[in-house]
């Protein structure tokens, strides 16, 4: 599965009505891949909207890419944003691919979104000791997706919803208090670029 998530930078009070274009780009007849998600930050750079799209392959990925590099409005925001980021991943390939909450089960309202740097040559390692570690960290809260970065720096990126900021303090602290996360060996492959971002969903989203 191939994903993008897409990042635009919006003037203060303008969410909603970012929100209802994004769905309507990402509905249109014409619109390839499948809208997923779309949050606001809560935590970390704020006025921010975080869209996340899902793909069968990278050539229907690409070939939506193009339609929105060719777009005289983006997304269907090109009025409202201030700056539009767009990065491809590639999910782990031992992952289920991201459903909506009402075929997933999955729900937050609270999203983290965690991206590590990866040194040169960790990637596969990161990979491999995700599988083993994962299964068991979802036991006490579930991962919706780990996925690779396709472009710009090496890189991954992981989503984890929680019913509150609360319960992702529980569930992390009891992940590392049972010796379950962070994944054996894991940080030893990870740079020190790391950002954690705090996103709630919007009412169009389907990742409730």
């Amino acid at each position: 599965m191939f994903y993008e998530l897409a990042t635009l930078t919006l003037p203060f009070g303008s969410a909603a009505q970012a929100a209802s274009q994004v769905q309507a780009y990402c509905n249109a007849p014409q619109a390839g891949g499948e809208l997923l998600a779309c949050w606001t930050t809560d935590i970390g750079v704020l006025n921010q909207m975080i869209v996340l799209r899902g793909f069968a392959d990278l050539a229907a990925l690409q070939a939506e890419r193009e339609r929105t590099q060719l777009s005289a409005s983006p997304l269907g925001c090109g009025d409202i944003y201030q700056r539009l980021e767009q990065h491809s991943y590639r999910g782990f390939p031992w992952m289920k691919p991201v459903r909506p909450s009402v075929e997933s089960g999955l729900v937050g309202p609270v999203y983290e979104i965690r991206t590590y740097g990866i040194k040169p040559g960790g990637l596969q390692p990161t990979i491999d000791l995700w599988q083993q570690a994962v299964p068991l960290r979802d036991k006490i809260s579930p991962c919706l997706v780990a996925m690779a970065a396709l472009d710009g720096p090496l890189r991954f990126t992981n989503i984890w919803p929680y019913a509150s900021l609360d319960a992702r303090s529980q569930a992390r602290s009891q992940a590392v208090a049972q010796g379950i996360w962070p994944p054996k060996g894991g940080p030893a492959h990870l740079s020190t670029d790391m950002v954690s971002t705090i996103a709630l969903p919007t009412a169009v989203s389907p990742l409730k």
